[in-house]
């Protein structure tokens, strides 16, 4: 254990009174759902706006925003979606959940996002959706997408759980004309705890997801007239109200975090063996939900022992995500037919970022120059030590 003392990193989930007021709005207006609040409908319309998307649609958490947006999009049995290999398992799960068949694909060694070349590889005519995770908040390389998708006449389904706030080339996730979804789990960069919001580029698509998300049912019904299949994803009063207010500091956060992370990736890069994450000067607004960077060549056992090792000196270290393919949930339902070994033969960067990359919460990135100084000379001790 490094014998520096701990740098001090705010709390996360942040709030004030600005949370407590809006908790009494949605407590006193007497209406504690959606259909006779005012408190979702509101949040829709401002987190719209906010990414420049003409609708939104709040739901009970990220993974169902996913499951939603590729049921609107059309995905389900006998189609497949295209998913990075590396990314959180909602990502793949979503499109299992439907019927749909994820196939995974290999990813940029640097940036962490999804390879287009390798998009390109995996195109069958039974593809729907190809879904980029804009990965801790550097967003993937969207004009490529796009063109792949329209040369193929398949859908573009953006995963920004990790980008709320982002940009591509001057243009808001909201912008981009694709369907994208959201979290808001307790984790992410404005939280009620669980939730979700899908960004919808058109009416038609956003009108079957309302239907799909309340129970098929129409929003004025009073005869139980259900009109397709659904479930029940709609969000409540109290976790909108909340991310109303969590909404109000979007902004000056990531102003805070992009900075930062500047100051940090610096000092990492200068650590023998450290590669930061990289960048695209074409992702010109990175919310940086997570603070990544790489030890290649590492063992996971050795990446492993470096973050337990970085959790006892104060620092909030977490382990990569594993490898998709690499779960026994993966492989329950909806998997491609292949072996283990012939995915991981296709992504070999996956394997090895999934190895050897190392992830500091978010919140590290609000704390002073001094503790990310501190945190990095940590990080500098320990890597030589491990």
């Amino acid at each position: 254990m490094s014998p520096r003392p701990a740098p001090v990193f705010p709390d996360w989930p942040q709030f004030d009174d600005t949370e407590r007021r809006a908790l009494d709005r949605a407590l006193s207006q007497g209406q504690w759902w959606r259909m006779g609040g005012t408190e979702v409908e509101t949040f829709e319309q401002e987190f719209a706006d906010h990414h420049g998307a003409p609708h939104a649609l709040a739901v009970t958490n990220g993974t169902h925003a996913l499951e939603l947006a590729l049921q609107a999009m059309g995905a389900g049995p006998g189609t497949e979606v295209i998913v990075p290999g590396f990314t959180f398992i909602s990502s793949s799960q979503a499109a299992q959940r439907i019927g749909a068949v994820a196939v995974p694909v290999d990813v940029d060694p640097d940036t962490y996002n999804i390879d287009v070349a390798a998009v390109a590889a995996a195109i069958t005519p039974r593809t729907r959706v190809i879904m980029p995770v804009h990965m801790a908040g550097l967003m993937a390389d969207m004009d490529a997408l796009d063109k792949v998708a329209a040369d193929a006449g398949v859908q573009v389904l953006q995963d920004a759980a990790h980008a709320h706030g982002a940009r591509w080339q001057g243009k808001r996730v909201g912008e981009l004309g694709s369907v994208a979804a959201f979290s808001f789990q307790n984790g992410k960069l404005m939280t009620a705890g669980e939730g979700g919001a899908v960004l919808f580029p058109d009416e038609e698509r956003y009108e079957q997801a309302f239907l799909r998300h309340s129970c098929g049912r129409p929003r004025t019904d009073r005869r139980y007239h259900h009109q397709v299949a659904g479930t029940n994803m709609r969000m409540n009063e109290f976790s909108a109200a909340v991310l109303r207010a969590q909404l109000t500091r979007l902004d000056a956060q990531i102003a805070v975090r992009e900075q930062r992370w500047r100051h940090l990736s610096a000092l990492l890069a200068r650590i023998p063996g450290v590669r930061p994450q990289g960048d695209d000067p074409r992702a010109d607004r990175n919310p940086h939900y997570m603070a990544m960077f790489r030890l290649p060549a590492w063992s996971e056992e050795r990446r492993n022992l470096l973050v337990d090792r970085l959790v006892e000196a104060g620092i909030p270290a977490f382990a990569a995500f594993r490898a998709i393919y690499r779960t026994a949930a993966f492989w329950e339902t909806g998997a491609p037919d292949e072996t283990v070994d012939a995915v991981a033969e296709r992504c070999p960067n996956v394997d090895a970022i999934s190895q050897d990359c190392v992830w500091l919460h978010h919140r590290t990135l609000l704390a002073s120059e001094q503790d990310l100084t501190d945190t990095a000379a940590i990080v500098a001790e320990l890597v030589a030590a491990v």
